[in-house]
C-alpha cells in the first residue's frame, strides 16, 4: 500500500494463502491414529457470492472457470443461510480433495476473485462409528491457519473435541491461536 493509498483510505485485501493446505495430508494421519477420524470424502469452498469489478458472478461463469467435470456428480455449488456460496467437492481420496480445493482457490485467485475467498472446510469421522464425533477442519484462507469444528447437533458443538483435535495436530499443521476466530459453521453442506 502507497502513501496515497493509506492517505485516502483505500487498502488492499489480503489475498489467499494456499499451501499450507497440503500440510493436511501429515494431519490427516494423525487424525486417524490419536482420534480413529478419517475423512467423510467431502470438502467445501466457501466464498462470497458475485459482486464487485469481477465478470464472473453465476454458477455457472464459475463452473466454467474452475473446469470441473460435473458428469460424476462429484462437484456440486450451493448457497447457505447467510447468502454465501460452497463449491462441494466429493471424492474419497483426501490427497484428491485437497488438491481439488488448492486448485479452485488458485484458479479463483488468478481471476480476480481471491478477496471473495472465505475457507475451506474438509470432513472427518469416526473410523469405527459412533466414535467421539465427526470433526470438520476449516482452513481461513487469508490466515492460512486451520481450526476444528465439531458440531454435535444443531447448534450444539463439542469444544473438548474441538480442543482435544487442536492439542493432536498442533506439530502436524498450522493451528489459529485465536479461539474468536474459530467460529461456528452451522448448516454446513460439509459432512
Amino acid at each position: 500500500m502507497g502513501f496515497r493509498d493509506a492517505l485516502f483510505g483505500r487498502t488492499t485485501q489480503a489475498q489467499p494463502k494456499l499451501d499450507n493446505l497440503f500440510a493436511l495430508s501429515t494431519g490427516a494421519l494423525t487424525l486417524e491414529s490419536e482420534l480413529d477420524l478419517v475423512s467423510s470424502g467431502e470438502a467445501g469452498l466457501c466464498f462470497k457470492a458475485g459482486s464487485g469489478e469481477s465478470t464472473i458472478t453465476t454458477d455457472a461463469d464459475i463452473e466454467q472457470l474452475l473446469n470441473f467435470n460435473e458428469a460424476d456428480n462429484k462437484v456440486s455449488i450451493t448457497t447457505d443461510d447467510l447468502g454465501f456460496k460452497w463449491l462441494v467437492i466429493k471424492d474419497p481420496d483426501l490427497e484428491s480433495l485437497v488438491t481439488r480445493i488448492h486448485s479452485a482457490n488458485t484458479s479463483m485467485v488468478e481471476n480476480g476473485l481471491g478477496p471473495r475467498l472465505l475457507c475451506a472446510v474438509f470432513g472427518f469421522v469416526p473410523k469405527s462409528p459412533p466414535g467421539d464425533g465427526s470433526v470438520r477442519l476449516v482452513y481461513l484462507l487469508k490466515q492460512g491457519t486451520f481450526y476444528p469444528f465439531a458440531p454435535t447437533s444443531k447448534n450444539q458443538r463439542d469444544n473438548e473435541l474441538e480442543l482435544r483435535v487442536r492439542s493432536f495436530l498442533e506439530k502436524d499443521l498450522p493451528m489459529e491461536k485465536d479461539l474468536s476466530r474459530w467460529m461456528a459453521l452451522w448448516n454446513l453442506p460439509v459432512n
